[in-house]
């Protein structure tokens, strides 16, 4: 069988195959750069060996030459063969209470899914608001947003994606200019990305950036504290949000008969609630109930661990199944993040990076959230939310020091915008889900997300300045 020819133009060709190589010899000079020059004032030795291996994850991170995973893996050697830290440090930092959570937080969303009921929720759901084109639109908008408070955003949107696909051709709506095509599948979308900032569970960036926060100063913030300052923002982004989607997409159609009678029969299907449907809806609800009330004081890794367990003893999912839905290449992620954040900032690399960039510009500790807020925001579009938790948080809590601002401020203006990537496909997996369905084209993420995305961060930013006061968090 005759090889499809390459009909790209040479330079295209030419560029495609010494691309990967010339990034990688790019990394290695830049390395080797960073170690041999004289060690600038204000920076140690140390410091400086962690900017060169921090310099090679960053490059790695954002050009995706390897996983991201496999780069943390990469920082978590470099750190002691450097001299940074001794390896047993270094190896122990996979054992953060953060990296513990994010597991078990996992392993419960893959008991929802495997279970059914996560679906069995959003076709409940959804079959009762089911009247009009707008209330469909709202549910498919609203409901996502808020599983997203109890399970991943990526695998709400997963989950979402073939019921949005069936409601989609029941209406036989054209893949190529119709309205409510487009929202349907943005709606999912864009509320799990809200949804998925106003806990620990929607995202695990934000443990992540507890667990950078705790390992470098030793304070944490709690489940509910996490939530009280969040959720408010969450609930004004929603109702803006959804306010652009009728405007960016009006629908053009006036009846669903036909998704009432693909909902109604999918319902069907499902039969009656299953027994370990049920035990899984108790256990999660409990463990919820624990996380807010008890995490402080238990431990909220020691409370998701405990909730799997549980799940085992009474038989509730399989481990194969466990398998399917848990991305394990997440956990090797963030205990390689959180090693390169401590790092970082115990060498004092992060202080004299702060130094000597954005200090050195900033004139008050309110533009101090503005620029790492933004930052975060605009990151987020081109490189893994995780990635740019993992870059900012050390360098932010070394701004903090110096403007004198509480580190647990800092580490919630990185996380949440880090989160609101609404703009390309390559920003989120929720994004990269929708535009796959063929409704979507790259315009109707890049326009309608950009406003949403700078409408989001003055939202975002008017409560830091008005709102979080009063809950004490002074700026």
């Amino acid at each position: 069988m005759s090889q499809p020819v390459d009909t790209r133009p040479f330079w295209a060709i030419l560029l495609s195959k010494i691309y990967r190589p010339a990034v990688f010899a790019f990394v290695i000079i830049l390395f080797l750069f960073i170690i041999k020059m004289p060690t600038p004032d204000g920076l140690t030795e140390e410091g400086q060996r962690a900017i060169a291996v921090f310099s090679v994850c960053l490059i790695l991170w954002v050009t995706s030459l390897i996983p991201l995973q496999i780069t943390s893996l990469l920082a978590i050697i470099l750190l002691p063969l450097m001299g940074i830290m001794d390896s047993k440090k270094a190896y122990s930092l996979f054992g953060n209470e953060a990296v513990f959570f994010i597991l078990g937080a996992f392993i419960l969303a893959a008991a929802m899914m495997a279970s059914g009921l996560s679906t069995r929720l959003a076709l409940a759901v959804l079959s009762r608001f089911d009247k009009t084109p707008k209330s469909l639109l709202l549910a498919m908008f609203l409901f996502p947003a808020f599983l997203s408070f109890l399970m991943s955003e990526h695998a709400v949107a997963a989950m979402m994606f073939p019921i949005t696909l069936e409601i989609a051709k029941s209406l036989k709506l054209s893949t190529n200019d119709s309205n409510y095509g487009k929202a349907i599948f943005l709606a999912p979308t864009w509320g799990v990305i809200i949804g998925g900032v106003a806990t620990f569970l929607g995202g695990a960036r934000n443990p992540l950036a507890v667990g950078i926060l705790k390992e470098t100063t030793g304070k944490s913030i709690g489940f509910f504290e996490w939530m009280i300052a969040v959720v408010p923002t969450v609930m004004v982004m929603l109702c803006i949000a959804f306010f652009l989607l009728l405007k960016f997409f009006k629908p053009e159609i006036d009846d669903i008969k036909n998704a009432r009678e693909v909902l109604e029969h999918k319902n069907k299907e499902l039969g009656n609630l299953s027994k370990n449907e049920k035990g899984i809806a108790i256990l999660m609800v409990i463990t919820i109930f624990c996380w807010i009330f008890f995490g402080e004081k238990i431990g909220l890794a020691n409370i998701a661990i405990a909730a799997v367990v549980l799940t085992f003893v009474f038989k509730l999912v399989k481990w194969k199944h466990v398998e399917q839905y848990v991305n394990w290449g997440i956990i090797l992620m963030y205990g390689g993040a959180i090693a390169l954040g401590f790092g970082i900032e115990k060498s004092g690399a992060a202080q004299w990076a702060a130094s000597v960039t954005i200090s050195s510009f900033v004139t008050s500790p309110f533009f101090v959230i503005i620029i790492l807020s933004s930052l975060s925001l605009l990151l987020t579009e081109g490189v893994s939310n995780s990635a740019v938790v993992a870059i900012l948080m050390p360098v932010g809590i070394s701004i903090a020091k110096s403007y004198n601002i509480d580190p647990k401020i800092i580490t919630l203006i990185i996380a949440v915008p880090s989160g609101l990537d609404f703009c390309l496909p390559m920003g989120t997996p929720a994004n990269a889900i929708a535009y796959s369905s063929g409704y979507i084209k790259l315009k109707d993420l890049l326009v309608p997300g950009a406003v949403l995305g700078i409408v989001s961060l003055l939202v975002f930013l008017l409560m830091v300045k008005f709102y979080w006061p009063m809950l004490g968090m002074n700026i």
